[in-house]
């Protein structure tokens, strides 16, 4: 399949920045599935700072945007051909060592009722049959709901609403995953909707979970699927927070606020 993606992030200040400083994630791999044919990210008077690969083999491209600051518009455009991997990573360059994927944090912290649902798998022998089953348990106890939760809803929270959106699926996967002892991550990307009406917001979140012999798997409790040829993926995290496309800092007083536009369309063949 191939995709094309239309990204708009707009962030407009009360009053002005004195300066602005950015590091983005928005910049998608090349990887066994995934090719990118085309791609460009541009800042509304920015200037782009050096790009790496971070441990995890994510592109990370800093951006700075001298003041006054009213406005500023981050713009993605971009092409990719996608093909269905059954949800394995593959050819997908990281340093990182797996089990640093099993330590917690403030948005995955473990209580109770997650070690519960961990414990539902505790008669599962092998590894990939018990990331299936956790994700699905993770879907059979949230309701995909928008506006249910916020970005600063944890796992724990949102498992105890019985609400939420992609970001608390995953991060209730991840949660649960670690503590049955599988390294787990946060993903953030795209999403290709399909006409059926069951799939959600374009800019989309899933885990992977990585499996011993096979690598790191993604799991999207939201759509309970393995992601195929209708994802694009950017980067990946302990947590939201961690894998977020778009990181700053606002230098003077003031709020902001922001306005997101997102467009994933197939390209006929």
């Amino acid at each position: 399949m191939i995709l094309t993606v239309d990204h708009v992030t707009c962030y407009r200040y009360v009053r002005p920045a004195r300066a602005l400083v950015q590091s983005h994630r928005l910049m998608p791999s090349s990887c066994a599935g995934q090719r990118v044919v085309d791609w460009t990210v541009t800042v509304s008077d920015g200037i782009a700072g050096g790009a790496f690969r971070d441990g995890a083999g994510d592109w990370i491209q800093g951006w700075t945007v001298p003041g006054p600051v009213s406005e500023v518009t981050v713009s993605v455009k971009g092409t990719v051909e996608t093909s269905d991997q059954a949800g394995v990573l593959r050819g997908h360059r990281e340093l990182t060592p797996a089990e640093c994927y099993l330590q917690s944090t403030t948005a995955t912290k473990p209580d109770s009722a997650l070690a519960a649902l961990a414990g539902q798998g505790q008669a599962v022998a092998e590894p990939l049959d018990l990331a299936h089953l956790l994700s699905d348990l993770v879907a059979d106890a949230i309701q995909y709901q928008p506006g249910a939760t916020t970005p600063a809803t944890t796992a724990a929270e949102a498992l105890a609403l019985g609400r939420g959106v992609c970001q608390d699926h995953a991060h209730v996967l991840i949660a649960a995953a670690r503590l049955a002892g599988l390294p787990a991550r946060y993903v953030s990307g795209y999403l290709f909707a399909t006409a059926d009406g069951r799939d959600h917001d374009a800019a989309h979140a899933w885990a992977e979970v990585h499996v011993r012999g096979l690598g790191w798997v993604g799991f999207d409790p939201a759509n309970r699927c393995c992601p195929d040829d209708r994802y694009i993926r950017l980067g990946s995290g302990l947590d939201a927070q961690d894998a977020a496309p778009i990181r700053g800092i606002a230098r003077g007083p003031g709020g902001e606020r922001l306005e997101v536009q997102v467009a994933v369309q197939a390209v006929q063949q």
